[in-house]
């Protein structure tokens, strides 16, 4: 099996890639080898954090007006140029952008790559800025759309004072909200670490925010006995929660009850939900049958324990970047078990990329996105076994990057080596393994999860704050119980090596988009 990892992939220039190609170079993936990337992984990360970064731009990645998330921008399929954005965001990107300006402000200088990496004495005040105008936006929100208690629909971001889409009027998700919390509880706990008088006002700001909307939340998604709406209908978003004329219900039968990053929100209703002990018991007894004992075993590989996926997409684990789950050991050994089969899959499958839920490719006539692609995973350990397996993103390679950063970017390498997988704005969204197309756009999802994941996440920022409230050791107790009752102590595969990546997107003629072209040389 550990024959594998021997499969190095020397893609790119025979030049050396200890000659720093020219900052202007947005096709740098060209100036790299595998062998390279091991070699000099932090160099490497700079260069990707730096030209990753160019995607945070006001018009382009968020409203500067008001400080808020766009869901990203759409590309010129033959320029590459960001044309119109795509003007709509949730909870979710919020939580991206909230976790990459917490670790700028408690001064981490990956992140102050990202964010300005001509100045980044300036990503602190870049990141603090942008936050008090979320801030005063979701304040905003909260006194025009009193009914959301403080939680975000999906909303139309192109304007000052955000509103619910056409489609999310009088209803919220909960799941993109329990990333969005959690991500606000990690901001304060940066801000406070600081020691600054400035920072520390607006921590104060925001926890008043966050107190505020902790009680509502249950209110708007708890209907009792562990049962958590995975959507609510709100009977008039105009209405306070308390009003006697407001009501709240699930829509259909969609619960939130999975083990994977919908579980952010049973944690933070455990934890601040002031809910009695059988309730808490309730949301964990609702949960158990979806957490899932299962084996890897493909070829001569396995076989390997892991936790069934729903897809077993990329973007499954997002839990991990926010709350301490790796200083409980049997989880942490279990989800490097995880990471072991993503890699190890795709060379078995000849695959030269890995696998997450991603916009499909662009319809290079019409420009527009053919759609999304949900069930991408990996489908012998998957709860659903119909999937689409013919895209690959960058992003995927966030989890294993959690591991081994080197391995993880070596990975994203291969697939930004692909043709017009590098633009003047970072990576591009997803490519076909054949090489027969692109998703031609930037998303929040699709980028910063990965710079989120090269910063550690902010689930060491999350275990100083519940250590301080009180509250650390009862998520260990509790995360500990649930995997340890699945799993016990004994884990197979995990003296298996994680794969390194040994084919190539397919040259199928496509052209590198003209605003970033290079030839090798």
């Amino acid at each position: 099996m550990k024959s594998l990892l021997l499969l190095p992939l020397a893609l790119g220039a025979a030049s050396s890639a200890k000659s720093k190609p020219p900052k202007d170079q947005c096709r740098f993936a060209q100036d790299w080898t595998q062998d390279q990337i091991l070699a000099d992984t932090d160099r490497f990360t700079a260069q990707m954090l730096h030209w990753e970064g160019k995607f945070h731009q006001p018009d382009v990645a968020y409203n500067g007006g008001n400080g808020v998330s766009y869901d990203g921008s759409i590309l010129d399929w033959h320029s590459g140029e960001a044309i119109s954005t795509k003007p709509f965001s949730a909870a979710s990107k919020e939580a991206l952008q909230i976790m990459l300006y917490a670790r700028a402000v408690e001064g981490s200088r990956d992140a102050a790559q990202f964010l300005s990496s001509r100045h980044p004495e300036r990503a602190p005040k870049i990141a603090l800025d942008l936050m008090q105008k979320k801030l005063e936006t979701y304040l905003k929100f909260n006194e025009t759309h009193p009914g959301f208690g403080g939680a975000i629909p999906w909303f139309k971001a192109d304007v000052q004072d955000i509103v619910p889409q056409p489609d999310w009027v009088n209803r919220v998700p909960a799941l993109d909200n329990g990333e969005l919390w959690w991500a606000v509880y990690a901001w304060i706990q940066a801000l406070e670490k600081t020691n600054k008088k400035e920072y520390a006002k607006q921590a104060e700001r925001w926890q008043v925010w966050l107190d505020f909307l902790t009680p509502n939340m249950l209110e708007i998604f708890y209907r009792g006995n562990g049962s958590i709406c995975a959507v609510t209908t709100i009977g008039d978003q105009f209405l306070p929660v308390n009003h006697p004329d407001q009501s709240y219900e699930c829509e259909g039968e969609g619960r939130l009850n999975d083990p994977y990053e919908g579980e952010l929100v049973a944690f933070f209703f455990h934890l601040f939900g002031d809910l009695s002990e059988s309730e808490e018991d309730a949301l964990w007894e609702v949960k158990r049958p979806q957490l899932v004992k299962d084996e890897y075993h493909e070829g001569n590989v396995g076989p390997i324990t892991v936790e069934r996926g729903f897809w077993f997409s990329g973007h499954e684990p997002w839990k991990v970047l926010e709350l301490p789950y790796y200083d409980v050991e049997i989880i942490r050994r279990l989800y490097h078990n995880h990471e072991r089969v993503r890699t190890c899959n795709s060379i078995f499958t000849e695959n030269p990329g890995l696998l997450a839920s991603v916009n499909n490719i662009t319809d290079s006539e019409t420009n527009e996105v053919l759609g999304y692609i949900s069930p991408a995973g990996i489908p012998s350990i998957a709860n659903q076994t119909e999937q689409y397996l013919e895209v690959v993103t960058p992003y995927a390679a966030w989890p294993v990057i959690m591991f081994d950063r080197a391995v993880g970017l070596a990975w994203w390498h291969n697939m930004v080596s692909g043709k017009k997988m590098q633009n003047q704005y970072g990576s591009t969204e997803s490519t076909r393994i054949d090489g027969e197309g692109v998703s031609g756009i930037l998303t929040w999802d699709s980028k910063v999860l990965t710079v989120v994941s090269v910063l550690g996440g902010v689930k060491d920022l999350v275990r100083d704050k519940l250590k301080q409230d009180g509250i650390y050791h009862e998520f260990i107790r509790i995360a500990e119980r649930e995997y340890s009752m699945v799993f016990g102590d004994e884990l197979k595969g995990e003296d298996v090596e994680l794969c390194l990546p040994s084919v190539p997107i397919t040259d199928a003629g496509l052209k590198d988009f003209t605003s970033c072209a290079r030839s090798i040389q």
